[in-house]
């Protein structure tokens, strides 16, 4: 089931009904301002059927790789050398790519009666404003920013475009902070290698890679339709809305907005994501300002 990072709470199902296990999450996710619960903004879409495809090993997938590339299975193992060498300047390379995105990255806490949320964003200024998903603030509640360098600050929502599923939070009191770059939907192909960014489950800093799987998807929530998204299968999860998509030029190609799952009961990653692309993302960003001058 495609899921975009918001579920109401189980008391709001039938009461046998019981929710699946949770995973250990740091302390601050756990209990947070007199222990109220904690969850991860997101929205439940279309169906999507999955289907495990285990591949032969041993000497029956040599067999296999050898009758479709013509090469002996004995020479499979040629080229190792170059092929470490390859992978070791892309991890360096996607490395530094990291180091120069993380600091554009905080994530955005909502304290609400009885829970809190956490999301992700993706920071615009250097005196703190901030990009994240409509749905990761829409509960209301108290607003806090955490930023990279581990500081959690005040701040308020001042925008909102609920059509395209984006906002914009002010922190307060800030100066000299990063703002991200970002690029154009031209730049963007199919097989492009990506960077998502975020708080997954509450693990703040994380980052995550993948390539661009698709463009133009479109997802059904229900009450609204997100058109021409990006689809990555870079691993998002829960805490990772609003976060950022980048490329391996450390720019920003979208808003990390959706993730697909199984099932009801699975909100896990099974490699298939959504992000607002970056045309529409400046564009909206761009409106929304003029709405807090």
């Amino acid at each position: 089931m495609t899921d975009l990072l918001t579920r109401p709470s189980y008391a709001d199902g039938p009461a046998s009904a019981a929710p699946p296990p949770v995973p250990p999450l740091p302390p601050h996710v756990i209990s947070h301002h007199g222990g109220g619960e904690r969850r991860w903004p997101r929205r439940v879409a279309g169906g999507a059927v999955l289907l495990a495809l285990i591949a032969g090993g041993g000497t029956a997938g040599a067999a296999v790789a050898e009758h479709y590339t013509g090469t002996p299975a004995a020479a499979a193992t040629t080229g190792t050398a170059t092929t470490s060498t390859t992978a070791a300047t892309q991890d360096a390379s996607l490395a530094a790519v990291a180091a120069k995105v993380s600091p554009s990255i905080v994530t955005v806490l909502i304290d609400g009666r009885g829970e809190s949320a956490l999301g992700s964003g993706v920071v615009l200024s250097a005196d703190g404003l901030v990009l994240t998903n409509n749905h990761v603030i829409e509960s209301g509640g108290t607003v806090s920013v955490r930023l990279a360098d581990g500081r959690t600050v005040p701040a308020s929502a001042v925008a909102a475009d609920t059509t395209h599923d984006l906002a914009l939070v002010q922190a307060s009191g800030l100066s000299g902070l990063t703002p991200a770059t970002f690029g154009t939907d031209s730049s963007v192909a199919v097989g492009d290698t990506v960077l998502a960014f975020g708080a997954p489950l509450g693990l703040e800093g994380t980052v995550t890679s993948g390539i661009v799987s698709a463009l133009d998807r479109e997802v059904d929530t229900g009450t609204e339709k997100l058109t021409g998204l990006l689809q990555t299968d870079a691993a998002i999860n829960e805490g990772n809305s609003g976060g950022a998509l980048v490329d391996t030029s450390g720019n920003v190609i979208g808003i990390n907005v959706a993730i697909a799952t199984a099932s009801d009961e699975s909100t896990g990653n099974v490699g298939v994501g959504f992000a607002i692309p970056a045309d529409t993302v400046t564009q909206v960003v761009q409106q929304l300002e003029t709405q807090t001058r």
